[in-house]
């Protein structure tokens, strides 16, 4: 961990070496991303680019820290070391985080109130621009994608898959072992399962996920978790969320939550039978964004806003977030609707509309609520 750390600080100080070596009339922009080394790639590979062709003089230089949650603390730290020691001009630019880290960096006025001072802050509909695991955000981030959880079926054996998670309980009685998750340990798809799973049949959805947190809430919780118990009787558990898939492309299960963009880049690669589809049950699952932000004191704020103008423009987030990695994009689909080939819009949109995402495209739980969640179900359903 110590050395990852060491090499993910000697990347973000060569980032930031690199505004000095520019002539005086040049612009560093310094981009510093959690999630995978794809949302590495895309900066430097695809937006950088862009951008620098129509800003002459400007470099866009973007290093990662890594995935999950872990990611975005390195980045919260970062920041929150340059703000205690009262340094002017922070050498952070733009960073791309989660939403627990979001809300922790506003929380602590680590971060720039920006949303209503460039034109894609108008394009935003789905409340995780304002809202993030409970927090108040409303004015600090714009998505850059949503990633969703959805479940995937065979229409070959599901003829008409569950609406409800009550039909999908009924569903599995009657079509035992054809309904597999990866649990809490194999991946976030089964982890959103489980929350969905508690939100639909606790009657505490909304609490869930707008709080207040109340631990005698976990009454609730475990009671909705004992009935999932009694589910797992004739489900299968799958070995993670590359796992749910390969056991519905080999016909091993039926059905079993997937991410919506794992999905559809395995189709495109032919890992998955295209015949297999999804659907979005009532009340819904979960999935979350991630966002762009702008540091308090970043030294180049004004470019900054400038590049997250461009990157939440319909033709990138068309081109770029639907196109190269089937994300759901940040902003309102209908802006981008126009940007997509029909056979694109299609692809992304034929089994989960718009309206069935804005519907039942839920947030994760509130992060106590979470922890209850997951503690909660290693106590009573797997013990």
């Amino acid at each position: 961990m110590k050395i990852r750390q060491l090499l993910v600080a000697a990347a973000v100080a060569a980032v930031a070496a690199g505004t000095a070596a520019l002539p005086a009339s040049g612009q560093t922009l310094n981009v510093i991303t959690a999630g995978d080394q794809n949302m590495v790639d895309y900066v430097n590979n695809y937006l950088g680019p862009k951008f620098e062709a129509m800003n002459p003089g400007v470099k866009v230089k973007a290093v990662g820290t890594g995935p999950g949650d872990s990611g975005s603390q390195k980045i919260y730290e970062k920041l929150s070391a340059q703000q205690k020691a009262g340094t002017a001009a922070w050498d952070v630019d733009v960073a791309v985080v989660h939403q627990r880290g979001a809300a922790t960096m506003v929380n602590e006025k680590l971060l720039m109130a920006y949303r209503d001072d460039v034109a894609a802050g108008k394009l935003v509909s789905r409340d995780s621009a304002k809202n993030a695991l409970g927090a108040n955000v409303d004015g600090y981030v714009l998505p850059m994608f949503h990633s969703q959880i959805a479940f995937a079926y065979n229409p070959d054996v599901v003829k008409n898959p569950p609406k409800t998670f009550a039909e999908l309980a009924e569903w599995a009685k009657k079509n035992p072992k054809q309904f597999g998750y990866n649990g809490v340990k194999g991946g976030m798809s089964g982890v959103g399962f489980v929350t969905a799973w508690v939100s639909a049949n606790s009657g505490i959805a909304d609490k869930l996920e707008n709080g207040p947190y109340d631990p005698a809430s976990k009454a609730a919780i475990d009671k909705s978790l004992a009935s999932l118990k009694d589910f797992n009787q004739y489900v299968v558990m799958t070995p993670g969320n590359a796992g749910t898939l390969d056991m519905l492309n080999r016909g091993e299960i039926a059905m079993g939550p997937v991410w919506v963009d794992m999905f559809y880049t395995w189709q495109a690669d032919g890992k998955l039978n295209p015949k297999i589809k999804l659907s979005l049950p009532s009340p819904g699952m979960p999935g979350q964004p991630m966002y762009y932000v702008i540091p308090t004191k970043a030294a180049n704020a004004a470019i900054a806003k400038k590049f997250i103008d461009f990157a939440e423009s319909p033709e990138v987030q068309a081109d770029g977030i639907v196109k190269q990695f089937n994300w759901y994009p940040g902003i309102d689909p209908k802006f981008v609707q126009a940007k997509l080939s029909p056979a694109d819009w299609n692809k992304l949109f034929t089994d989960i509309s718009p309206a069935d995402l804005s519907k039942n495209g839920r947030p994760f739980p509130l992060s106590q609520y979470f922890t209850d969640i997951v503690e909660g179900y290693e106590r009573v359903v797997l013990k």
